[in-house]
This record gives C-alpha cells, structure tokens and sequence, in this order.
C-alpha cells in the first residue's frame, strides 16, 4: 500500500496527466486508434519505488535528484540518441552546432553499455592521437563507463584546455587494450577544407554540418574557381569520410548547391509538425560537372542525407564503404530556459524513399581499406619503340623534352604550396580512386561531344 504521505503525489500525477491529455491531442495527429487508460499499476510502482528511495536508500536524496533521474531513465530507454539534457548538456548542444566548443574532437555514441566512437573531427586532439570510428571506450581516467549515460560521459571528456585526459580503448584488429592520453583543447571547427589537386579537378572535405558550414561551402567553391584560373571545374571530390553529421538544414543546403530541382529529403514521424519535405531551389554551381562522394562507416546522418539524395539524382558516384546507418531525425524539446529533451521524433528517407536507419547508404563503388605506396624509384626506364636503333619516325612526333614539359605544366602551381600541407592523394587510396574516376568521365565526356559534333556535321 502507498505511504500516506505519497498518496497525494500519486492523485496529482494521475490528475495532471489526465489534464494534458486534450491538449496533446488536440495538437498533435488524430491517432489511429483510441489511446489507452494511463497505467495506473505502473504509476503506482513508480510512487512506491519513489517512496523507497526517499525512506530506505543508504544516502538522503532530495526529491529533484529522484525526478531527474526518473526522467534520464525515460528517454535512456526510447533509443541510442534520445537522451534528457541537463544544464550542462544544453550548453554543450549549442556550443557544438555553432562550431566552437572545448573538448577532445570526438563524436561518439553508445553500443552493449560502452562508449562507441563514431568519427573523430579533423584537426582536434582527437584525431591527432589517431582515435578511429569504431573505437569502444571502456574507461575514461581510469573510471569504469560500463552502462553510463551518454551525456555523463561527455562531461568527463570535456574539462578546461591543456588538461590531460586517459582513455582506455577497445579496437578491432588489436590483441590488447589502448591507452590512449590526450590533451584537451578549445575546438573551433572549420567545417570545409578545400584544395585543387590538379588543374581543373578539386577536392573538397566537409568534417561536419554546422549552422555555417553552406556558406563555408560556396565560398570555398568561388576560391576553387579563382585558383583554377578563373575556369569551370572539370570534377569534384566531395569526401565525407568520418563525417559525424550535424544539423539538417545545413545537409540540405549542401546538396542544394549541386542540383537544379527535385527532392532532397523528407522525414515522417508521429506528429504532424515531424513530417518535413525538403527541395532544390538554387541550382547546380557546378553546371553538371561530374562529383564522386567519398564515404566509410564514420559518414552519419547528415552525411547519409547528402550521399543519399545525390546518389538517387544521379548526380554523384558514391565510392568507399558503407556508411554508418544513422537514419533518425532528433528534435529539441526544452524543458525549461537551461534544460531539455532531445527525442527521437522522425525517420528521414532518400528521394527515392529509401529508410537509411540501420542499413546505411551502399556505395555505387566499394573499396578496399588499403594504403598507397609509391614504387621505389631505380632511375631505369623501360625500352620503348622510339629507343631502338634505326625506329620509323611518326608524322607529328614530339621530343621526349617537350612531352615532359608539357605534363608538368598540367600540374596547376598552387599544387607546389598545397603539397607541403597535404599530399594525401599520393597515399589515400580513396582520394587517388576518385580522382582517376574523375579523369574517366571527363574523357568519356570530351569524347562523347566530340562523337555528337561529327554526326551533326555529317547532316
């Protein structure tokens, strides 16, 4: 039986949820069936589970303690992403969305009670210290995070700059534990990076979606278009390796540069105001030019909604691996002016009206995870025709001097600065890939007009 003194909570709860009710559902989409009486055996384990903990727990907990953590287990128990944001955690959100934050660089998520890395971000300690997606962290300074609450974690991993921090992690393919320490850091997160690789085919990396990161996107396509001589792209690299995701407008933004109409996304849940359709309006900047994006299993959410939507217009090559499978719109809620709920409220869904939930976006291309050497150099070139003595000459033969000069000037100058900071497609397998996929289809497409250009000619 109640507790007298409990008994009273219970009639006010039942009385205040039984108030709420019409206005719920006056808001809210008519359900497809009647709604189901509250519970009241559940409400009254909860009282008594409540009167437990005040009268008979070893330590005095005051009732605001009991009803937050009421509330953490609620959403703990919806779905990995939903979780109750307290002052703390707030601050946090919104610290991260605008792109400055102090921390270690590292999105993560949870898997069987531990820690799951799901990328770490571009130029942070995080991944300075050569921290992967996939990572499990099982301690953080030595503390247990077995069955710990996403958002506690957090607060262990941020603290103020230049304090060390310890993780111990679990990784595939390794016999033992890492101990990995690392230095944190105020995060100012450039979202885009971009570069040309060589005249007329530019690479361009987005690390994560920000409330700025459409803005730093078209300004850093207007700099590709001034270094590559004031002339129109021939190819672009969209590489959203370890790409954690962010917010979904800036996702829809971003693919809004590269197509001319159509649908990019749209998102159905329960409630009326979750189901969201999202379209092309400004055009593609890149006048059709051909795009391969760069994926792995770190791509997430906002990630999957650029892949996806230009793999279904046909406008891009998806190549890597397959991506993580984050298909799911969080929204949220505040509760009051410094805390809130961030819940589960929609599935997205491709143009195409592929669910991406737990199956992730399949490249067109698949590759391995391999490295690039370079062959080691022994100064010999194999005999060719134009080595042997007595060789008939060809009509337009051009000296091995001047073929050389000319394949080097195809290498645009700011190459030379470039490839002091970053020579990865001389090593980065993916990038090389894409890069010579590039170079395919824009043969094929000389070859094509010029095909076209005959046949006219011939009427």
């Amino acid at each position: 039986m109640f507790k007298p003194q409990y008994l009273s909570i219970l009639l006010s709860l039942s009385l205040a949820l039984s108030l709420c009710l019409p206005m719920s559902i006056a808001n809210a989409k008519p359900p497809a069936k009647v709604s189901e009486p509250l519970p009241l055996e559940m409400l009254k384990e909860f009282t008594d589970a409540f009167a437990s903990i005040k009268s008979d727990y070893v330590e005095d907990i005051d009732d605001k303690t009991i009803l937050k953590n009421a509330i953490k287990g609620m959403m703990s128990g919806l779905d990995p992403h939903s979780s109750y944001l307290d002052e703390k955690s707030f601050k946090y959100l919104k610290e991260g969305t605008s792109g400055e934050f102090g921390g270690l660089g590292i999105e993560i998520g949870m898997e069987d009670g531990l820690i799951k890395v799901i990328s770490p971000i571009d130029d942070t300690p995080a991944q300075r210290a050569g921290i992967q997606p996939g990572d499990l962290i099982f301690r953080i300074d030595d503390q247990p995070v077995k069955d710990m609450e996403l958002d506690e974690s957090v607060k262990l991993m941020r603290g103020k700059a230049g304090t060390e921090i310890k993780l111990s992690i679990i990784r595939k393919g390794t016999d033992k534990p890492l101990n990995i320490t690392l230095k944190r850091a105020i995060i100012k997160v450039s979202s885009v990076k971009s570069r040309l690789l060589e005249a007329n085919f530019a690479y361009l990396r987005i690390s994560s979606f920000q409330s700025r990161t459409a803005q730093q996107l078209k300004k850093a396509l207007k700099k590709l278009y001034k270094d590559n001589k004031k002339q129109a792209l021939k190819g672009l690299i969209l590489d959203l390796r370890n790409n954690p995701g962010g917010i979904l407008n800036s996702s829809v933004d971003v693919v809004d540069t590269f197509l001319n109409d159509g649908l990019i996304v749209y998102t159905q849940g329960r409630a009326k105001d979750s189901e969201l359709k999202f379209s092309a309006t400004h055009g593609d900047v890149l006048k059709g030019a051909p795009i391969v994006v760069l994926v792995n299993g770190g791509s997430a959410s906002a990630s999957e909604i650029v892949a996806g939507a230009l793999q279904d217009h046909k406008r891009a090559i998806i190549m890597g691996s397959d991506t993580f499978g984050k298909g799911s719109v969080q929204t949220i809620k505040p509760l009051t002016q410094s805390t809130a709920i961030k819940l589960t409220t929609a599935r997205y869904y491709t143009p195409s009206g592929r669910s991406i939930q737990a199956e992730g976006i399949v490249p067109d291309i698949s590759l391995a995870k391999v490295n690039l050497k370079k062959e080691h150099d022994n100064a010999f070139t194999p005999i060719k025709e134009s080595d042997l003595k007595g060789h008939l000459e060809h009509k337009n033969a051009r000296s091995s001097k001047n073929t050389k000069k000319e394949s080097a000037k195809e290498i645009h100058p700011n190459q030379k600065e470039l490839s002091k900071e970053d020579n990865s497609e001389k090593t980065d397998y993916a990038l090389h890939e894409a890069l010579n996929l590039l170079k395919g289809l824009n043969i094929l497409s000389v070859k094509n007009t010029k095909k076209n250009t005959v046949k006219k000619s011939n009427y």
